[in-house]
């Protein structure tokens, strides 16, 4: 077949959309900072700020009077978040010095960790790469960690506005000033129905863009500073489920191997969460060669293997997910992450380091250091970007003396295949990651031509399959069926390319009807899949969306 390149029918970022010339209204909540998305990032970076602004009030400081804000989409804190997640606990002990690690919002540590190539019906242990053993690390749900964070900021006096998604940023002249957020109760064509409310204005002095994996309003910032990065971002999409079953498994396992090609790049988790409870997931790379990259169907087809089969049999399925994950490592993070009256951090900012599995570290300390320079800025009032530039040089060298720098083309090697990769990817290990003494190039994931077909035919035959329309039900997903489609599709959209759409959403959002694209835009669960290659997404009223409890 004729090679398909995803970028050739992707609409543009709508920047009108996102970035909006003017002043907040004169009815805007006032804020010193605000920090957009409820999760790591950004709760971690408003419990740093508000400790500071309570030292600075016993002292007679200058940030004693600092009004600080925390927009989240979701309804509730921690329902649009997800994650594996095995957690480092740098962030915490960083955070709460004066807790004893069993008081963080961990299930438990880690007993123990294996990793298994797998055939089709066997398997083979290998042994655990160093970057994969994670003593004296925990299992966790993202989902409790982020109420456990809220709740802590909540406490030091942080505003926490839920269901509040941010529709643009505010800007005058180059500085940001505040955001918008997106009105609700509009009808399907976009007028004012039962509940309409207006959008609301936030004024800051500083906003830190904490949105998560493909932040639209951080995408179209950096496109209109024209701040780039030495590789571009790469993306892998997680699709995850958590069990109830008999009897959980004793250790952290991940697998490499079936049910996926030699040519695409991922894996599988398998993780024990206590109280009987399992989380799995596959994690493909975005750049796989396939136009019917279908992670949710493979995910199917993996658990009919005999290792899962034994995990799963007498179980039953709780919740079901899917997000993307940034993947480019230290060469993809954009040159500058601090402007005029702005930051970005965490996932936004593309602080992953693959090797390791770990993210939640890096948002935390991202927030935690862009807590620390906001306060600087606010103390010599000055917060122009040239003063929270200081942001920028702190994370670059908490990174340099890290696990990002080090495995910095570990990601990349793998794009030579499976065994080569592997082999590149084991001398960057015993080097320190000074092989292969030059930064590996790569292309965006949408500039990736896609020429083969995985054949996923039989993928929900397993006892213990869910098709895509029942695993958006146990996501949580309540979004009303008439609101206003929050995806913009291309102008044009050839029957092939509405065929990748429809076999990469893991929620059922794109069909192939004939020749034509159909968009269920209430099924998507947020997981900025198409994002990434097809269909831009943009934010809808909030508490739309999943509605994850544990995951």
């Amino acid at each position: 077949m004729e090679s398909l390149i995803p970028s050739s029918e992707q609409p543009p970022l709508p920047h009108d959309r996102f970035i909006v010339e003017g002043e907040p209204d004169e009815e805007a909540v006032p804020l010193d900072v605000l920090f957009v998305g409820g999760g790591p990032a950004g709760l971690a970076g408003a419990i740093r700020l508000a400790r500071l602004a309570a030292r600075d009030r016993a002292e007679g400081g200058p940030l004693a009077d600092v009004e600080i804000g925390v927009l989240e989409k979701s309804g509730e804190l921690g329902e649009h978040c997800l994650s594996g997640a095995v957690v480092n606990p740098e962030g915490f002990r960083t955070l709460f010095p004066d807790l004893d690690e069993s008081e963080f919002p961990f299930r438990g540590p880690v007993r123990g960790d294996r990793v298994l190539l797998l055939t089709e019906r066997g398997k083979v242990r290998l042994p655990t790469p160093p970057t994969m053993r994670n003593h004296g690390h925990h299992v966790a749900s993202i989902c409790e960690i982020v109420r456990w964070l809220g709740a802590r900021a909540e406490a030091l006096g942080v505003n926490v506005f839920t269901g509040f998604p941010a529709d643009a940023m505010l800007m005058r002249g180059g500085q940001v000033v505040g955001v918008r957020t997106t009105p609700a109760g509009l009808d399907r064509e976009g007028n004012p129905g039962g509940g309409f409310m207006p959008a609301t204005d936030l004024s800051a002095r500083v906003t830190v863009l904490a949105e998560g994996t493909r932040g639209p309003l951080s995408q179209a910032w950096l496109e209109r500073e024209g701040i780039g990065s030495a590789n571009p971002q790469i993306f892998a999409l997680g699709v995850k489920e958590l069990w109830e079953v008999p009897r959980p498994p004793g250790a952290v396992t991940h697998t490499l191997g079936w049910p996926l090609p030699r040519d695409a790049f991922g894996g599988s988790f398998i993780y024990p969460m206590g109280e009987n409870l399992v989380s799995l997931g596959l994690v493909v790379g975005l750049d796989a060669p396939y136009v019917d990259l279908d992670v949710h169907a493979l995910l199917q087809r993996f658990k009919r293997h005999p290792l899962l089969r034994e995990i799963l049999a007498g179980g039953e399925l709780v919740e079901w997910g899917a997000k993307t994950i940034p993947e480019g490592g230290y060469y993809a993070i954009p040159d500058r992450l601090s402007g005029d009256g702005l930051l970005i951090a965490g996932d936004a900012a593309g602080l992953v380091d693959v090797a390791s599995l770990k993210g939640i570290q890096y948002a935390m300390r991202s927030g935690i250091l862009a807590a620390e320079a906001i306060g600087r800025a606010l103390a010599a009032d000055d917060v122009s970007g040239a003063r929270l530039s200081s942001y920028d040089a702190a994370l670059r060298e908490s990174l340099v003396t890290d696990a990002v720098y080090r495995n910095r083309n570990q990601r990349l090697a793998f794009k030579s295949g499976f065994f080569a990769g592997g082999v590149r990817a084991g001398l960057m290990q015993a080097t320190g990651g000074t092989f292969p003494g030059r930064r590996i190039g790569s292309r965006s994931d949408a500039d990736e031509p896609r020429a083969k077909r995985l054949g996923l035919a039989g993928a929900y035959d397993g006892a213990h399959s869910v098709a895509k329309v029942d695993a958006v039900f146990r996501s949580g997903n309540a979004t009303r069926d008439d609101i206003p489609s929050h995806l913009v599709v291309g102008t044009r959209v050839s029957p092939e390319m509405a065929d990748l759409y429809e076999s990469l959403c893991p929620a059922r959002v794109y069909e192939r009807d004939g020749d034509r694209l159909v968009v269920n835009a209430p099924n998507c669960i947020d997981c900025k899949a198409t994002d990434v290659l097809g269909p831009r997404w943009t934010p809808r009223e909030g508490g739309s969306g999943p509605a994850y409890k544990r995951m």
